[in-house]
């Protein structure tokens, strides 16, 4: 979901060394039932981001109904008793119908379950497994999901935003939060809280299960069907040991279709409360004048008896470096990631900065292995802060004739440098003034505030939008030693070496297209066509701006996927200046 920023970086105001960094005016009110609200008058144009932020993620579920979080992301486009049907009653009865049919269905699983342990079946997911019971139960649910589906109104929510002038409408979730935003014309503010109202008071989660397949096959689509998508699955487990964050936001494939409707009824009760939603408004309109309107439709959804439990697991600390060796049809790499801390905490700004002293063609990382020692063809570096714990990840590419120890030897002595050399301090400057940069450029139009406002409120408080320049900004040579002295330790790593598996072929196929799932592939393909057409370099350095101010607040379903478009866009641009 990524946000769409236009302009220029425009003149930053330097005082010293420090940049003044530009305060957004958000203006919180609350409803007495507890929603939050978040609103940004800007009156640029007549239109309004409006979005709400509800504060559950997959560090939110448990063993058994993992990918539950994500599944309401599809799950609340289903519409109301009045929006996505043609005839409410009947939909209804199916629904509860269909409760019955999936009860019995259920009672045969744990027969086949237990069968299973047994050892008399081997895969539980074969057909041949189901017993004759089980498949005279699915033939009729069959039956009721093909009448329910001739009841329909597919994309109703979408339909009617987009004839009232709405654009952009999608959600996401990641580990603390589910966001969901649209794009619509500030006269259409009332038709907004109606439609987020209703959905949010009487929502109907019709083709539950089919929707639940359709999550399903995502999982594979996107993770089991890329080269490195269940490689990246299991480092990540790996890495993280007890905390939530050690599952993966779709979901274990076991869980998925064991989710019950029952499972999302209780979820829903729990976590979608006006205490545990946020409502967040940028655009042109005036916060007392919108008040009224929220409360006459947000304030009838009754308040929950209760906060939502919070996450109770923390990860121990790591005492051994973990490992793993990874054949794949993908270019030989490594990966590193070091336990770090949680969002706000006060080593998460010089980590920041040290992120970006390696990070991009300009930092230390790119410089030193790419162009100077020659062993990589790419490298990165990313400080992630999650809610609860947070994470370093860096690594490489190999080069032709190099290995991923090779890559990885480099990196481990570049991050050694960090911790027995002070930064100097014009280096330091250039990343601060960058994130200055990086910072005005959010701030340059609704959608990327309103972005940055989801993700910082989800993480755990919006106001670090206004304060993180101001931190990043106060951060010395010294800070960023004593961090990299702190967490870049071996017994604090996890390293994940890839090598190409000795049958697959090195021809002409791109080898950085082998991560982007099969629906991605013939997207990237048209947009590098189109960059070999592109001989502007500066509207090629404009592209990349805008891709570096975008990607703080990607959506993570399109990150690898953004990641190889900006790959793409700067190889062209060092093409046409070698020229």
């Amino acid at each position: 979901m990524a946000s769409r920023i236009a302009g220029a970086v425009g003149t930053l105001v330097l005082s010293g060394a420090i940049a003044v960094a530009q305060q957004v005016p958000v203006i919180e009110k609350h409803l007495p039932n507890g929603f939050k609200i978040l609103i940004v008058e800007r009156h640029d144009e007549p239109t309004i981001a409006a979005g709400f932020l509800v504060r559950v993620g997959s560090a939110n579920e448990r063993p058994g109904i993992t990918g539950i979080a994500h599944l309401f992301e599809h799950m609340m486009f289903k519409g109301t008793p009045t929006l996505g049907t043609k005839d409410a009653r009947r939909d209804q009865e199916i629904i509860l119908e269909q409760e019955r049919v999936r009860d019995l269905m259920r009672d045969e699983e744990r027969r086949m379950q237990a069968a299973w342990r047994r050892g008399e079946i081997e895969d539980l997911q074969s057909p041949d497994s189901k017993t004759a019971k089980y498949r005279e139960l699915e033939a009729e649910f069959k039956k009721l999901i093909e009448e329910q589906r001739a009841l329909l109104v597919k994309n109703e929510f979408d339909k009617i935003y987009t004839a009232a002038g709405g654009s952009g409408m999608n959600a996401f979730t990641y580990y603390d939060m589910t966001g969901y935003f649209i794009n619509v014309p500030a006269n259409k503010f009332e038709l907004w809280c109606w439609m987020e109202s209703e959905r949010l008071l009487r929502p109907v989660f019709r083709e539950f299960y089919a929707e639940r397949d359709v999550v399903f096959e995502e999982r594979r689509m996107r993770t089991e069907s890329t080269p490195l998508g269940k490689f990246e699955e299991t480092f990540l487990s790996m890495f993280w040991e007890a905390h939530p964050y050690h599952w993966p936001v779709i979901g274990w494939p076991s869980d998925i279709p064991a989710i019950s409707k029952k499972d999302a009824d209780a979820f829903y009760a729990t976590y979608y409360t006006p205490a545990n939603i946020t409502l967040m408004l940028v655009g042109d309109l005036k916060a007392d004048a919108a008040q009224p309107l929220l409360e006459r439709y947000f304030g009838r959804i009754p308040g929950g008896n209760q906060p939502p439990p919070e996450v109770l697991t923390r990860e121990p600390k790591q005492n051994a470096e973990k490992r793993m060796n990874a054949e794949a049809e993908a270019n030989p790499q490594v990966d590193i990631l070091f336990h770090t801390v949680p969002f706000q905490h006060r080593d998460s700004y010089p980590l920041e900065v040290l992120s970006q002293l390696l990070e991009k063609r300009t930092g230390r990382l790119y410089k030193g292995l790419v162009l100077g020692r020659e062993v990589a063809t790419d490298t990165y570096a990313n400080a992630e802060h999650r809610k609860w714990a947070g994470l370093f990840n860096v690594g490489g590419e190999a080069r032709e004739g190099k290995t991923p120890a090779d890559v990885e030897q480099a990196i481990l002595e570049e991050l050694e440098r960090l911790k027995t050399e002070t930064v100097p301090p014009e280096e330091l400057q250039k990343v601060k003034n960058n994130f200055a940069a990086d910072e005005y450029r959010k701030l340059t139009a609704n959608f990327p505030i309103l972005y940055q406002l989801l993700f910082y409120e989800g993480a755990g408080d919006w106001r670090e939008l206004n304060e993180n320049g101001r931190k990043i900004q106060a951060v010395t040579a010294e800070d960023v030693q004593r961090v990299a002295q702190t967490y870049f330790t071996k017994e604090n790593r996890a390293v994940a070496t890839y090598t190409r598996k000795a049958s697959t072929p090195n021809g002409s196929a791109d080898p950085d297209l082998a991560g982007l799932a099969p629906e991605q592939l013939p997207v990237i393909r048209q947009i590098m066509t189109m960059l070999q057409q592109e001989t502007d370099q500066a509207r090629l350095k404009e592209m990349i701006a805008r891709m570096e101010a975008q990607a703080a607040n990607a959506d993570p379903k399109k990150q690898q996927f953004q990641k190889i478009v900006r790959k793409k866009v700067e190889a062209r641009l060092a093409e046409l200046e070698a020229k």
